[in-house]
Formats: C-alpha cells, sequence, structure tokens
C-alpha cells in the first residue's frame, strides 16, 4: 500500500495489505524486503529448489536499493523472525506460519458480509457526486436550516410519546432508523469512491451485543489526511441527507411518526461523533493525528503521566503533537469511560428492574391491542431494546474482568505455570462454559426474583366501633397525619398516662377554648389527641391507638361511617422508571 501518508510517527512507516483483510505497518527495511519478494512470487519463482537463488536474489536487490550489504542468510533471517510470524510471507523452508489475528479492544464481531466489491462499488457511484464541494454546502446548509425549523417549531417531544404509545409506529421508527444506519454506510462508501479509492465489501455485524452494519474502507489508508477525514465524515453527511428526506416527508403527512424518526436519527448521528468507542468520532481523531490505533498507548501514557516511569518507545517514536493530542485523549477519554463504567455499574440493579417490569408489561400487554401481531412485534422490540444494553455491560464486565485477570497472570504467574493451567482449563473447556451458563441462568433468576415487585402486607387496622362521648357534642374524626419527627414532645408525662390507662378510660373532652392534649408514645414522636371521641372514619382512630392523629382546623361534615381509603399524598405516587439517567429519571410511568 505504500507509504502511510500523513502520518504522526517520526518515521512515517509503510503499509501492507494482508490477504485477509488486516493492514499491517512495517519500517522501510521490511517493506522493501516484502516488496521484493512479491516481486519474485508473482514472477514464478515459487518451487522449493529455487528457494536459496530466489533469496541471493532478493539480497542483491535490496543491497542495491538500500545501499547496505545483505546477503542470503540475512533475507532468510528476515524471513524466519520478522515476516512469517506477522502471516505476511511463509517460512524460509516453505512452512505455512500460523496467521495472527488482531484482538482489537471494542472491536466489531462476527462480521458477515452481504454486498461483494462489485456491489458497493455500483452503489457508491450512485452517490460519489455528492461529494462536490458546492453541492456538499448546499446540502450541509439545509441540513443546519431543517434542523432549527423541526427542533424550534415543532412538538417533537409529543411526537416521541405519541409515537411510543402505538406498536405500528414502534415499528415504522425502528425501520426507518435502520434505514439511517444502511444509508450511513453507503456515505462512507461514497467517500472512498470520490477520493478514488476502492471501496470493500458492505455488511453487518455485532458491535459488543448491537447490530450493526459496517463498511470495509481499509483502502482509505492509501489517501491523505483529508481524504481519509473525508471517509470518516460521509457517513454522518448522509444521515444529514437522510434527515432532509424525512423532513420533506413530514410536510407532506405531519405524521408525529416522523418526528420520531428525525429525532432518533440525530441521536444516531451524535452517537457517531463520540470519540470514546469505535466510533466515526474515533476515527476522526486517529486520521487527525495519523496514528490508527489509539487503544494501544492508553497504557504507555498513563505509566509516564500518572506512575511518572520513564517514556516508552512507542511514545519517542510519534511527533510532538501527536503525543500531545493522544495524551489529552486519554487523560479526557479514560476518566470519562470509567465514570461511565462506574454509574451503570451502580444502577445496573435499578435498571435491570425498571427494564423487568417494563419487560413484564410488555410482555402482557402484546395481546391486549386491537392487531395482535402488530402488538407482538413491537413488544419483542422493545423487550430486545432493552435487554440489549444490560447485556452489553455484562458483556464490557466480562471483558475487563478477563483482561485483569491475564494480566495478573503474565506478571505473578510463572511461564511453565502458566501453560499448565491452560492446558488444564483448555481440556474442560466445556465443563465451564456449561458452569458458566447455569452460574449466569442463577444469577438472572435471583435477580429477576429479587427486583419483582412484591404485593404490599401492611395490616390493615379496623375500624373502632363508635361510643356515644361521656359529654359534649360529637364530632367527626379527623383524618390521620404521619408523624413528623420534627415536631418535639411537650408533654411526655401525660402522653405515658395516657398510653397506660387509654385501653380502659377515654380522655375527658375540653372546653370550647381548651387545646387538645398531646403526648407521644414511649419512644415515639409526639402526637396529638383529638378532642372528643366520635365516629371515627379513619383507621386507628380510637383511645389508646398509637396513630398519631391532628384536629383539623373547622371540622367539615362527618363522613360515612366505615372504614374508607386514605388518599395517597403526591409524594406516595408510584414511578416506574423507563429510561434513567444519573440526574434523575428522565421517562417513567
Amino acid at each position: 500500500m505504500g507509504e502511510f501518508a500523513g502520518s504522526g510517527y517520526r518515521v512515517p512507516p509503510h503499509l501492507v495489505h494482508r490477504y485477509d483483510g488486516q493492514v499491517i505497518h512495517l519500517p522501510p527495511l521490511l517493506y522493501q524486503a516484502t516488496k521484493l519478494l512479491a516481486e519474485l512470487e508473482s514472477a514464478g519463482a515459487r518451487k522449493p529448489r529455487d528457494g536459496q537463488a530466489a533469496m541471493a536474489r532478493v539480497a542483491a536487490q535490496l543491497s542495491q536499493a538500500t545501499g547496505r550489504a545483505f546477503t542470503a542468510e540475512h533475507i532468510a533471517y528476515l524471513i524466519d523472525k520478522k515476516l512469517a510470524p506477522l502471516g505476511i510471507a511463509r517460512y524460509s523452508d516453505g512452512s505455512p506460519p500460523d496467521i495472527p489475528t488482531a484482538n482489537s479492544f471494542l472491536a466489531l464481531r462476527f462480521r458477515k458480509a452481504v454486498l461483494s466489491e462489485r456491489a458497493t462499488w455500483f452503489i457508491s457511484g450512485l452517490f460519489a457526486w455528492l461529494f462536490q464541494p458546492l453541492v456538499l454546502m448546499a446540502v450541509v446548509a439545509t441540513v443546519m436550516v431543517g434542523e432549527v425549523w423541526v427542533f424550534m417549531s415543532q412538538n417533537v417531544g409529543g411526537a416521541v410519546a405519541t409515537t411510543m404509545a402505538k406498536p405500528n409506529s414502534v415499528l415504522i421508527v425502528v425501520l426507518l432508523t435502520l434505514a439511517s444506519a444502511a444509508f450511513h454506510e453507503c456515505g462512507h462508501a461514497a467517500a472512498c469512491r470520490y477520493s478514488k479509492v476502492k471501496p470493500g465489501v458492505m455488511g453487518c455485524g455485532i458491535y459488543l451485543v448491537w447490530p450493526a452494519f459496517y463498511t470495509d474502507v481499509t483502502n482509505s489508508y492509501r489517501l491523505g489526511r483529508a481524504g481519509r477525514l473525508r471517509c470518516d465524515l460521509g457517513g454522518v453527511y448522509f444521515n444529514g441527507i437522510f434527515i432532509c428526506g424525512l423532513i420533506l416527508l413530514y410536510l407532506q403527512t405531519g405524521s408525529p411518526v416522523i418526528l420520531a424518526a428525525i429525532l432518533f436519527t440525530n441521536l444516531e448521528m451524535a452517537q457517531q461523533l463520540l470519540p470514546t468507542l469505535r466510533f466515526d468520532g474515533y476515527y476522526i481523531v486517529s486520521d487527525l493525528v495519523g496514528i490508527p490505533d489509539l487503544f494501544k498507548y492508553i497504557g504507555p501514557i498513563l505509566r509516564r503521566a500518572v506512575l511518572r516511569k520513564p517514556a516508552d518507545a512507542r511514545l519517542d517514536a510519534l511527533k510532538k503533537w501527536p503525543q500531545i493530542v493522544v495524551t489529552a485523549w486519554v487523560l479526557t477519554v479514560l476518566p470519562a469511560i470509567a465514570v461511565q463504567l462506574g454509574i451503570v455499574v451502580t444502577r445496573l440493579p435499578q435498571w435491570t428492574g425498571a427494564a423487568w417490569q417494563s419487560t413484564s408489561g410488555l410482555a402482557g400487554g402484546a395481546l391486549s391491542g386491537g392487531n395482535p401481531v402488530l402488538g407482538v412485534l413491537s413488544a419483542l422490540v422493545q423487550i430486545l431494546l432493552l435487554l440489549l444494553p444490560l447485556f452489553g455491560v455484562v458483556l464490557i464486565l466480562w471483558q475487563l474482568t478477563s483482561a485483569l485477570v491475564r494480566f495478573l497472570f503474565r506478571r505473578y504467574v510463572a511461564q511453565e505455570k502458566r501453560e499448565r493451567m491452560g492446558a488444564w482449563f483448555g481440556a474442560r473447556r466445556r465443563v465451564w462454559f456449561v458452569l458458566g451458563l447455569a452460574l449466569c441462568a442463577c444469577l438472572v433468576g435471583v435477580l429477576s426474583w429479587a427486583l419483582t415487585p412484591k404485593p404490599d402486607h401492611s395490616p390493615s387496622v379496623a375500624t373502632r366501633p363508635w361510643t356515644p362521648p361521656a359529654e359534649g357534642q360529637a364530632s367527626p374524626s379527623p383524618s390521620p397525619r404521619d408523624p413528623r419527627p420534627s415536631e418535639p414532645a411537650r408533654d411526655q408525662d401525660t402522653g405515658a398516662a395516657q398510653e397506660r390507662n387509654g385501653a380502659d378510660t377515654a380522655p375527658p373532652p375540653p372546653g370550647p377554648s381548651a387545646p387538645a392534649q398531646q403526648g407521644t408514645d414511649a419512644g415515639g414522636p409526639a402526637q396529638e389527641e383529638p378532642a372528643a371521641s366520635g365516629p371515627s372514619s379513619a383507621p386507628g382512630g380510637g383511645a389508646g391507638d398509637d396513630t398519631p392523629h391532628a384536629r383539623p382546623s373547622s371540622p367539615g361534615p362527618r363522613e360515612d361511617e366505615g372504614e374508607r381509603e386514605p388518599k395517597p399524598r403526591p409524594s406516595e405516587r408510584r414511578c416506574t422508571t423507563i429510561l434513567d439517567l444519573p440526574l434523575g429519571p428522565l421517562l417513567c410511568r
């Protein structure tokens, strides 16, 4: 592929595109040797008997190209020790090497190509003209005007609430969001073709646990910094074009479903621009500084900036300003990821309970609508969207724990012991897999049981039968009130006497202007006794009852006799959280 243009390294590396799609950085000497070996192989010198002569020929050509003296033994050493372990060439004796695969942190897994390179080339040709400078500026201006009009003059929140209440509307929004994601990938491919490089296949895979589309734009490494940034931003640019189409559709229909789709497409664009995980924002920062993999510099930068250790050789290989940018990225993004992960871990039980309750409600109401088929499909989609983030959090925690265990093993366990333990665990891999599944099932069952809302078992207080007062006029029993811990007891002796004798003797009614007697339970909060015993309609309204009472300022007409349900206070309103944030619930019902 040639030299890495616009790189952030002091010595620009050269790139080799391996047959499986992996791009490998090589120093100039190894790149020149690989290039000569590829030319020799294409010439047909692949027979074993020509091995020594072929290496001698490569040595002569390499000496002429570099001005240094090389022999066939030097070429054999480079092949066996440098190139073959990378999977670039066979060993000098002709044996095939073990092809190493990159295990990138938070990379896309389980890729499956859907469109071939030929189909991708055709599709990208349909949209490449959208990157013409005048067309691009006109489209960006149109997107900005449309976004301002939508969010300043339309009720987007009400449209989302209306859409989420209808199963068919939910399915339409999901389909439009998937179409926007697919069109996003067309933007990457079209940017490659406009930049005069060939895009690869288009397909789908799994990112953590979320389904995702992808486009192979490996050939963008042949471009300079501006071309790579164009390929990175092409997807978000096409999301903006998709929003323009949705706005035109909304002007024709006025449907709130289109407004909800516009909001979710904007959220998709904002997510893609995040520089934390391997979204478009991460690749924008990477291509801006000319360093392909930023995550591998987390360890060296932390050791230098936090532990104050000498700089790693990998950092010394970078230019000055890329070092500053990468250090700022690590020291900014890593704490942000740690804080987000901490919030997620601490609120995981609460989110799991909310997801469980919402899932139960969706599953119970799937068949209650007018169209059971759409109801079931909508419920399944919403349940999937509720459960996937939880599985993603568990998977991230599993990956971090596994990485920590591997690091501790490499640091504190001898090599021979690690090999023995690896062989022992490898022989029982299926057993450990089954035990892990059983443990996960048990944890899910226990968590589900613990988070399932239980019925209220608080005993109901029976109504005391009415007895006529000893003297005076009957008055209605006041409504109960919760005790306030901030009200001190003003007459504890009187309250204690009432507690001892309240079961047999009712307190004498005060005069018209006398205040109500007050007392406390033993060690309890202050309470006020009613003026006279009467037909109590509130629970616990009798003498000797431990429930505190308060005299109403202006007694109204007497309620119907018998037990009545107390009205719930606004502070007791139960809220089932649907979407929670660190600052409080965003959606609840």
